[in-house]
């Protein structure tokens, strides 16, 4: 069975029994005998061994391949033997007291590392598709175009007598009609004939 594919078997098989900090180490560097090391915990004997339980079914359901198991009889410590992964499932006291990280725990795996597959479950949805800013900027040119947006509805705008524009005076038009002459006064006309007097001249002495 292929490593990364029976690290996720071995992960969901003790979260389904609730075990608390599960560590996931690499050991290619360090020995040849395995790959990898799960270390879990469980709060009782009880606990420990439905862990242990678990994972072996889990990982025989999926035609994995079980070498061995040990510890079962008292709870405490059970170890699981997958050959290429080897699960140590502890109760807190003896895992504080054994500290197996500060011997294999030099290359630590991330649990959503160790749980990544090849292949996709089926209950894991899709990845998100990444577009580029320039094809997203495409993108809503065209939705744009295929879809045009209704312009907004202006309310009539109401104007105040300050805001109207005064109206244009038209210029006055000349009446339309008969001239009548009007008759000129006799004064008037008697001062128009009578003839300017003139200052008399004086007399140069010979």
């Amino acid at each position: 069975m292929e490593l990364k594919k029976l690290q996720t078997l071995v992960i969901d098989a003790l979260e389904d029994v609730k075990a608390h900090d599960i560590n996931v180490f690499d050991t290619v560097h360090l020995t040849s005998l395995f790959d990898r090391i799960v270390i879990a915990s469980g709060t009782s004997n009880r606990q420990t061994k439905a862990l242990a339980a678990s994972v072996r079914d889990k990982v025989k359901a999926a035609g994995g391949q079980v070498l061995s198991m040990e510890g079962e009889d008292t709870g405490e410590w059970v170890l699981v033997d997958l050959g290429d992964i080897i699960v140590h499932i502890m109760q807190p006291a003896i895992r504080a007291y054994y500290r197996l990280e500060e011997i294999w725990g030099d290359k630590e795996v991330k649990l959503g590392a160790a749980k990544r597959t090849t292949k996709k479950d089926d209950n894991e949805e899709a990845p998100k598709r990444v577009v580029s800013r320039h094809l997203a900027a495409s993108q809503t040119s065209v939705d744009d175009i295929a879809a045009p947006k209704k312009p907004a509805s202006r309310k009539p705008s109401v104007k105040t007598g300050a805001e109207k524009a005064p109206a244009k005076k038209r210029a006055a038009k000349p009446p339309v009609g008969k001239t009548i002459k009007v008759a000129v006064s006799k004064s008037a006309a008697s001062a128009k004939k009578a003839p300017a007097k003139r200052a008399p001249r004086a007399k140069v002495a010979s």
